[in-house]
């Protein structure tokens, strides 16, 4: 029995913290690494095995993702007060600091980029970036609000009456949808623009709200003066409207939020026999779609520990954290293929997490095909907020 799978407290409750540790260890050591080999930097390669080039190619909305599960580990170290990955190396607030540092000299010594859900991303992470930062009083603060300073701008730009309210997606400024925004809302709550964050959230309410499914469809554009829809649904999308809708509060955002979760649990999940029973979300593929479970998940563990939702609803949400994580768990597998790339060799491999929590990594990532950045942080993801929830 490996420390992961060694109850805790509770005869056979598994140890989400260590299990979370573990999937920490796996993308920050064999995923990271400096930016054109400069000291203090650290970023994350979009696929394993990676080639040696400085040059290869980068995401940014993922790099910014990155910072968001280094910053729930480093939370972790704050609480238990030992770190991820040993004493010797950084901790993870210090890595999702050179990660930050490291996007802006990647990006050509700016944060601002074409797209306004990755800027977005990238100042909700640095929010709780610099939270920590603050609590731990570790360095970086000045930077944190820096780049905050420098991407409110762009949200409120994006954030226009044309179509009758909503965030543009990009600078091509052709069309607004839920990725961007429900989380330049959630900015808006966290910064102290509650009016601005209700206002995004009323028109995603009255243009993307699907009610037969009780789901947010992905986004519109105007073509020829008419409204036209983008009527896929995604899991992602859902995340950030119900965080948004938790953070601003009150009775009809609240029974806003409890409705989304029972949504998200009765349309978004797969009941197989694989899945043993469990209430598993489905996952959305490779590539970007690789991280959108993920996503959804972190803010289902926010409902689950708000108390001002009703007990079944904190318990819908608590289940759905908890089964897809056991699920990812349970389907994951050790990859040695390329351990003489690896920087941590003392760990006989790194955990390789499948892109559909209901089948199992080997299924998904065969031996030898390359490994995407995204399905991984989407699991480590998800199993931060399984030891959140428990």
């Amino acid at each position: 029995m490996s420390a992961a799978d060694t109850p805790q407290g509770t005869p056979g409750t598994p140890d989400w913290a260590a299990r979370a540790d573990h999937a920490a260890r796996s993308v920050t050591r064999h995923f990271g690494r400096r930016l054109l080999f400069l000291p203090g930097t650290h970023l994350a390669a979009s696929v394993r095995p990676s080639s040696h080039s400085p040059f290869q190619s980068w995401n940014y909305w993922w790099q910014a993702h990155y910072v968001d599960c280094l910053v729930d580990a480093g939370l972790r170290e704050l609480a238990s007060g030992s770190r991820f990955d040993g004493g010797d190396r950084p901790s993870a607030g210090e890595l999702a600091s050179r990660v930050v540092a490291s996007i802006r000299l990647r990006n050509f010594l700016r944060y601002v980029n074409s797209y306004y859900d990755d800027m977005a991303w990238l100042a909700l992470a640095v929010l709780r970036l610099d939270s920590l930062a603050a609590r731990a009083r570790k360095p970086g603060r000045r930077r944190n609000a820096w780049l905050q300073k420098s991407l409110s701008p762009q949200f409120e730009s994006a954030s226009t009456q044309h179509m009758g309210g909503g965030t543009f997606w990009s600078t091509k400024r052709d069309f607004k949808n839920t990725p961007a925004t429900a989380p330049v809302a959630l900015h808006f709550a966290r910064t102290g623009h509650p009016e601005r964050a209700q206002g995004l959230l009323d028109w995603l309410d009255v243009t993307l709200f699907e009610p037969a499914r009780g789901l947010y469809l992905d986004g519109a554009w105007v073509k020829e003066g008419k409204l036209v829809l983008a009527e896929e649904i995604y899991t992602y999308n859902q995340g950030p409207v119900l965080g948004a809708l938790l953070e601003l509060g009150g009775d009809a955002n609240l029974a806003r939020g409890a409705a989304l979760v029972g949504s998200v649990a009765e349309h978004l999940t797969v009941r197989e026999p694989d899945t043993q029973g469990r209430l598993v979300l489905r996952g959305e593929g490779t590539g970007d779609g690789g991280l959108f479970t993920g996503i959804l998940v972190r803010y289902l563990a926010l409902a689950a520990g708000d108390v001002r939702l009703p007990a079944p609803t904190r318990a819908a949400a608590r289940q759905l954290v908890l089964d897809t994580a056991e699920a990812l768990w349970a389907g994951r597998t050790v990859r040695t293929d390329d351990a003489n790339e690896a920087s941590g060799k003392d760990d006989g491999g790194w955990l390789v997490f499948s892109t559909e929590p209901q089948r199992p990594a080997a299924e998904k990532y065969a031996p030898g095909t390359a490994v995407e950045l995204s399905t991984q942080l989407q699991a480590w993801m998800v199993l931060e907020a399984a030891a959140r929830v428990h």
